[in-house]
Parts: C-alpha cells; structure tokens; sequence
C-alpha cells in the first residue's frame, strides 16, 4: 500500500525547497517554491477568476516550457509582485537563462494570486504594497521543511466559511518515484460536508495526517454541499476572482513539458474531490506541475501509464493537501 515519503511533503521531491514570507499586520503573505535548475513545468487553470504571471510560458507550443522557481501569493494583483522579487534574486545569483553572454540571466518564475484583500488586515499599502519583499524573503526562506495552516500564501485565506491555509502532502510509488503536492487553499467551496467535521477527502487520508475523523455519519444529507450563499454574500466572497485554490504538483520523473501539463490536468480532480464546489466563477482556481527529471519512465505505451499513475497520485495527494490545509489552521480548541 502507498505511503507519503518520509516528510509527507511536496519537498520530498529532491531539489525542490519551499519557503513562506508572512505579513501579520496585512494579513496576507508569499509561498516561493524553489527548483534545483530549469525543471519541466506545466500548467492548468480551471477557475473563472484567474490571477496568473508567466503562464503561457509554460504552454506546450511556446518555447521554454520550464522554470526555476513557483510563486503563490495573497493580494490579488497586487501579490504578482512577489515573482518580480523572487526572479530579480535569482538572476543576481547566476540562475536563469542566458541567451547571450554578459546579458542578465533569465529566471522563468510562473505565479497566481488569490485574493485576500477583504479579510480585515491593513491593506492601506498606498503605491508601495509589500509583494516583491515578501517575496524576496520567501525566497530567502527556502529550505526543506516548513509550515503548514495560515502562513504564507495561505495566510489569509478562507475555505467557504473557515479558514483555509497552506497544505501540503507526498505518496511514495516505490522504485524510488515521489509525488507531492502543496496548496493555497482560498475556496468559495467548502472542504468540509454539511456537519461541519468530516473532510470531503476523509477517504484519501493516511496515517491521521488530518486528524483521522473518518468517514460522514451514516444518514448525514449531502444533497446540498455549496457552503450558506446568504453568508458568502454577507461576507463579500461571492464576486469574480475573489477567492481561489492555487496549486503545485510535482513529481520526480523525467516528464515533458506535455507531459506536465496532463499531470496537472489530472490534479485538479484533486480539487473537485476535496472542495464543493469546485472551479467556480468566483474562483481562480489554477494547478502546476513540476517534474525534477530524477527518475526515468519507460517509453511508449508503458511511459503513458506511468503520466496517467503519476496523474492520478498527484490528485489524491492535493485532496490530502487541501484537507491538511484547513486541519491546519483550524486546530481543535
């Protein structure tokens, strides 16, 4: 039986370091996921209220179809920034491409953005919003450990009506192949059924990563699972682009450009499973996937069936994520 890889989390990819730059007064904040070098990269983005940088860099037609680093972000547009912050130190360090010698080198640093900007904190940034520092010291930040629940891009993030938060998980496949995936988990859906207890992802949990509240109480009613509507408009969350759920996949296999871009068709399953609904107009909601190149994969139709295994392994571990997300920054009282 699969289980998450030694941290059960998206860092158990090697080469891969995440690090979170939080502004407590803002409420708001930076996650910056760092590659060991030009990985293969895709994209997939299935909200109706994107907020995204570089994307089409990643598309399969166009010409790089890699990048050295990922960026999530609070803020709306405003957060677009911190990739600013993040590329800018990276070039600085030599990392990027070069298409003539002596030119400043050229990181390819794709980002999203959810918006945060009505959660109460102090927004009152005039012309100088703290995106591209956050982003710098997220940068800084970066290591093979970190946290989890309202830190970071997920800082001030909501999931229907809880608090949302960062997540993260891995599955280890065996014969050395790791999945992770991390989370910035700001829903209009929620990740919770009617109770209010049981994860919509319950079946997917290993090991009590979170909280081991097992499967709904038999009878429960799942007619109904949009979160009160009354209360998301109360709230002011129920307008285009105000919310969202931003992702990264990753994988250690030595997958293409195509290839990356299935992987990370496949993982939005993962946000269908954990959040109701999903992919809303109101939504921005927008997946990644990256891939080391460590691990080979068998060519032809049995290379197929290892994307379509890492495809598959990559949403069930972002129903985890989105799960631990709001086990996170929801701890028992």
């Amino acid at each position: 039986m699969y289980r998450p890889a030694d941290k059960n989390l998206i860092t158990d990819i090697a080469g891969l370091r995440v690090g979170h730059a939080t502004d407590e007064a803002v409420r708001s904040g930076v996650t910056a996921l760092i590659c060991a070098g030009a990985w293969s990269a895709g994209v997939d983005v299935r909200g109706g209220g994107p907020g995204t940088r570089e994307t089409d860099a990643l598309s399969p037609e166009n010409l790089v179809g890699r990048a050295h680093a990922v960026v999530l972000a609070g803020g709306s547009v405003f957060g677009l920034a911190a990739a600013d912050g993040v590329a800018a130190a990276l070039s600085a360090q030599g990392i990027g491409l070069e298409f003539r010698q002596g030119s400043p080198h050229i990181p390819i640093v794709p980002s999203a953005v959810l918006h945060d900007l009505g959660n109460g904190g102090d927004k009152n940034w005039g012309q100088t919003p703290p995106y591209r520092d956050l982003g710098l010291r997220a940068l800084e930040a970066a290591g093979a450990e970190f946290a989890l629940g309202a830190v970071g891009a997920g800082r001030g993030a909501m999931a229907g009506l809880v608090k949302g938060g960062l997540g993260s998980a891995s599955l280890d496949l065996g014969e050395g192949l790791i999945v992770g995936a991390l989370v910035a988990l700001n829903s209009v859906g929620s990740a919770l059924m009617p109770d209010g207890k049981t994860y919509w992802a319950w079946a997917f949990e290993l090991d009590g990563e979170f909280g081991a509240g097992g499967p709904p109480p038999r009878g429960m009613d799942l007619s109904d699972p949009a979160p009160d509507e009354s209360r998301l408009l109360a709230v002011g969350r129920l307008r285009p682009g105000s919310n969202t759920t931003l992702a990264v996949v990753a994988c250690n296999a030595d997958l293409t450009t195509v290839e990356c871009k299935r992987v990370a068709m496949m993982a939005q399953d993962g946000i269908a499973r954990a959040v109701r609904p999903a992919h809303t107009p109101f939504d921005g909601d927008t997946v990644f996937a990256l891939a080391s190149g460590e691990v080979q994969l068998r060519g032809n139709l049995h290379r197929a069936a290892g994307v379509g295994r890492i495809g598959s392994a990559a949403a069930d571990c972002l129903a985890r994520a989105i799960a631990r997300a709001v086990h996170f920054s929801n701890p028992p009282a």
